[in-house]
């Protein structure tokens, strides 16, 4: 079926290995090729899997990204030359997978979110990334182009770099770093932006604080939701003993991969207690402003009460009231107000209430 849907939900009553793609949809699929060893690089677009198939008579490391996946025939085509599971084609083609590992006979499946920080919507972007570790073969499945493996490449081409001269379990886990390597950029940008908000809430919270802070504390929420499966994923992969396809060299780079997701993940919960401080600073910021605004109030209306009294005193209209009378009456009166009025605020003053 070679139709895109958004949602799974939209696969209901479809068999199971359906494939379908499930996700945004972009531009046509593109397949890159990279095949080298420690002498020699090939790169090259092909326009179909077949074009790739020789090299798995050769002894080199064959790395095949596939950008783009709304064509299914491709992906049906590597699972039939390939003897991938239909039921792990069609997880590479529904883009809302959780981060996971799954092991195999002759190959491992490893499913990844690569992340992007938006500062201007305050919204994180997710890109599932799926790879294939085969025998002398790695396949990279990526929902659109861009340069995040772009510093991988750069590397292949220096003949003396490790990447050119370990297997393909060890591209896979350079592929899996530059992966990871975009979660601390994205911190990085997490660390600027909430001291950001933090200045603003100390010097002058508003109404939009309070809706930036909410943006952040959602995407921290889908974030953890991210970072949880893939520290277990990395885990797996570290402590897997059982694969043929992990080399005990490798699995030690895994490990420092390992160390680096927990890094990321103790940084996401201080972020989720940093966000619940800064609503409580927030709360408590209005609180404050209401509370100097009621106090100013309270002090004006504490000074007009007694000259409301007094002016109530003498706007009754009885007729005998000595003081109505009285040719210095109206001006005594003024120097009344106008005593109590200073006394007060000299008295809310030295009180300090002002």
């Amino acid at each position: 079926m070679a139709r895109s849907l958004h949602f799974s939900s939209e696969k209901s009553g479809l068999p199971p290995g359906s494939l379908v793609h499930v996700g945004k949809t972009h531009d046509n699929t593109s397949i890159c090729v990279i095949n080298y060893n420690g002498t020699k690089l090939e790169k090259h677009t092909i326009d179909s899997i077949e074009d790739c198939l020789h090299y798995q008579n050769t002894d080199t490391i064959t790395w095949v990204v596939i950008n783009g996946l709304k064509d299914v025939a491709i992906i049906d085509a590597i699972g039939k030359h390939f003897n991938i599971h239909a039921l792990v084609l069609e997880d590479i083609l529904n883009t809302h997978q959780r981060p996971k590992l799954e092991e195999f006979s002759d190959y491992l499946y490893i499913v990844m979110k690569a992340v992007t920080l938006e500062r201007s919507t305050f919204s994180v972007g997710y890109e599932q990334i799926s790879l294939l570790l085969l025998p002398n073969f790695v396949f990279t499945f990526r929902e659109k182009p861009d340069d995040l493996f772009q510093p991988v490449i750069d590397r292949l081409a220096i003949p003396t770099s490790h990447v050119r001269c370990f297997g393909a379990d060890y591209l896979t886990y350079v592929l899996i770093d530059a992966i990871i390597d975009e979660y601390f950029t994205m911190q990085d940008n997490f660390d600027e932006l909430i001291e950001e908000v933090e200045d603003e809430l100390l010097l002058n919270p508003s109404a939009k604080t309070l809706v930036t802070i909410q943006k952040i504390r959602r995407e921290l929420i889908f974030l953890r939701r991210t970072i949880a499966p893939l520290r277990e994923l990395l885990k797996s992969l570290h402590r897997s003993s059982e694969s043929a396809l992990l080399d005990d060299r490798t699995r030690r780079y895994f490990g420092d991969v390992y160390d680096h997701v927990i890094r990321i993940s103790e940084s996401a919960e201080s972020y989720r207690d940093l966000i619940a401080s800064m609503l409580d600073i927030y709360l408590s910021s209005i609180s404050n402003k209401m509370n100097e605004t009621m106090k100013v109030l309270t002090v004006f209306a504490s000074i007009f009460i007694p000259l409301t009294f007094i002016a109530g005193v003498y706007g009754m209209n009885f007729e005998y009231m000595p003081e109505l009378k009285w040719r210095w009456g109206y001006p005594v009166l003024w120097s009344v107000f106008i005593g109590v009025s200073v006394f007060l605020l000299v008295y809310f003053k030295r009180k300090k209430w002002l």
